[in-house]
């Protein structure tokens, strides 16, 4: 995935974004043929040439000063989150070499003890490319009961019709998907693993790619979604994201204690340690 296309698709799509009452500048009422801010308009507010910001949003620029990356970022009103994303397409672009598989995620013995003492607790590591690494009998049964093989999160939110039927608001877990992702693929522009799955997710999934893009970043954090269980029932569930390398996050699920959903969650964990218990004394007899 060539890095100086992505960070001048990122940064037309947030300048086609961007109001321009919001910047500060003045319309006149006139009619506008681009949606958001011209590209000369932008460099204004970032105090660039507008030559040198149109070879950006072409691709044709390399080396952006990370001085401009911040100007330009101020004047994108990006949050924290998108500045970084920024500074990490325009340091991919300076990278050379050929690109390298990745050696396989690991994890970690201290992340398998965490998962391993959050037990009644639905708990899923997730890799770089949303691939779970590890998750505890509580978070296979929460996310994904109808496998048995950990699969990719990113296939499973946008190819699996139970997990669509899973979430109540499909779109707002599908975009944190997104988000998540394009973050990713930021930091890691050349992992051909990481392209394969982006190009696999555009072509089977329309909604991926209108998604993918919009060009939205977004690092993890707390969220709460309506889940539709087909063993329990409505639960809203807090999935809170902890991040334990740069590229490997846990995420865990609870309810409200004393709510319906948390009477649900504990059913759902119940059933199924109480069935793994009956099928490991069946097999042993």
């Amino acid at each position: 995935m060539n890095s100086r296309r992505q960070l001048g698709e990122y940064l037309r799509t947030r300048r086609s974004q961007l109001v321009p009452e919001d910047a500060g500048v003045a319309t006149y009422g006139d009619r506008r043929r681009v949606p958001g801010l011209r590209r000369e308009e932008l460099a204004l507010l970032a105090g660039v040439s507008a030559s040198y910001y149109s070879r950006l949003e072409q691709g044709q620029a390399a080396n952006a000063s990370p001085e401009v990356l911040d100007a330009l970022a101020s004047a994108l009103r990006l949050n924290d989150t998108e500045r970084r994303h920024l500074h990490q397409l325009a340091e991919g672009g300076r990278r050379r070499g050929p690109a390298r598989r990745p050696a396989p995620e690991r994890v970690s013995a201290a992340t398998r003890q965490l998962v391993a003492v959050l037990g009644d607790v639905p708990v899923v590591v997730l890799g770089r490319r949303s691939d779970a690494l590890a998750w505890n009998t509580a978070g296979q049964a929460l996310y994904a009961g109808h496998l048995s093989q950990r699969p990719n999160m990113a296939r499973l939110v946008f190819l699996d019709p139970h997990t669509r039927d899973l979430y109540a608001d499909w779109p707002a877990k599908a975009r944190a998907v997104v988000a998540t992702l394009r973050m990713a693929s930021g930091r890691h522009p050349d992992d051909p693993a990481m392209n394969e799955l982006i190009g696999e997710l555009t072509v089977r999934s329309p909604e991926f790619a209108a998604m993918w893009a919009d060009h939205r970043v977004k690092t993890g954090g707390d969220a709460v979604y309506e889940m539709r269980h087909p063993l329990v029932g409505g639960m809203h569930v807090t999935q809170q994201t902890l991040r334990v390398t740069d590229d490997q996050v846990v995420v865990v699920a609870t309810t409200e204690p004393g709510s319906p959903s948390h009477a649900a969650m504990t059913l759902l964990v119940h059933g199924v340690h109480t069935g793994a218990a009956s099928r490991s004394t069946y097999t042993t007899h």
